[in-house]
């Protein structure tokens, strides 16, 4: 239930209301909101980390960031990376691995497929996960796209491994990222903290 309507927003007068109804109500709230600072300076520390970084001066780690602003999802518990060159995915994964320690089990991969590579599904599959050098069990479902029968077929044969989705579940690695991201780019992007 708390699910349907976590996006209405309370009155005053309205919360005032579950108060006096709940006595747990306030504390719950009391609690919400200490977690929330709790995770947000969490985050900011992590920012921090990512712009101390920049300092060093490290082209890799320059290039690693910059290719997560360039092609990497805007999320803020972890990082995902798309790309049909495998050699993007490859760098960025070494980078993953190389300043921030990811092991294995900690990625997953995800192939998005044309129709035209359903007879091949297992074997780009496996292509994409040679090329990031981890196990099987690190896969998750693969999306095949069928063509609409009003498409002329263009995409046939244009990505011949489909693409390859990298996901590493950290909030501190994608702060640590942001961070750096702002400092090389000489902005702010507060929205990325919430």
């Amino acid at each position: 239930m708390s699910l349907w309507v976590r996006d209405i927003v309370l009155t005053a007068e309205q919360h005032d209301a579950l108060h006096d109804a709940n006595a747990l109500y306030f504390r719950q709230a009391i609690t919400h909101f200490k977690r929330s600072a709790k995770f947000r300076a969490r985050r900011i520390e992590a920012q921090v980390e990512g712009r101390l970084a920049t300092l060093k001066r490290d082209p890799v780690h320059a290039a690693g960031c910059m290719l997560f602003w360039a092609e990497g999802s805007r999320k803020r518990n972890s990082v995902q990376l798309v790309n049909s060159d495998p050699e993007v995915i490859r760098f960025f994964v070494h980078f993953l691995r190389t300043y921030f320690g990811v092991t294995d089990e900690k990625f997953r991969v995800a192939c998005n497929l044309f129709a035209d590579h359903e007879d091949r599904q297992r074997e780009i599959e496996q292509f994409w996960l040679d090329v990031i050098g981890v196990p099987r069990t690190c896969l998750t479902k693969t999306m095949v796209n069928r063509y609409s029968r009003y498409s002329q077929k263009k995409r046939k044969n244009k990505l011949p491994y489909g693409t390859c989705k990298v996901t590493v579940g950290s909030t501190q690695i994608v702060q640590h990222l942001y961070g750096a991201i702002q400092e090389y780019g000489g902005f702010e992007r507060p929205e990325w903290l919430d």
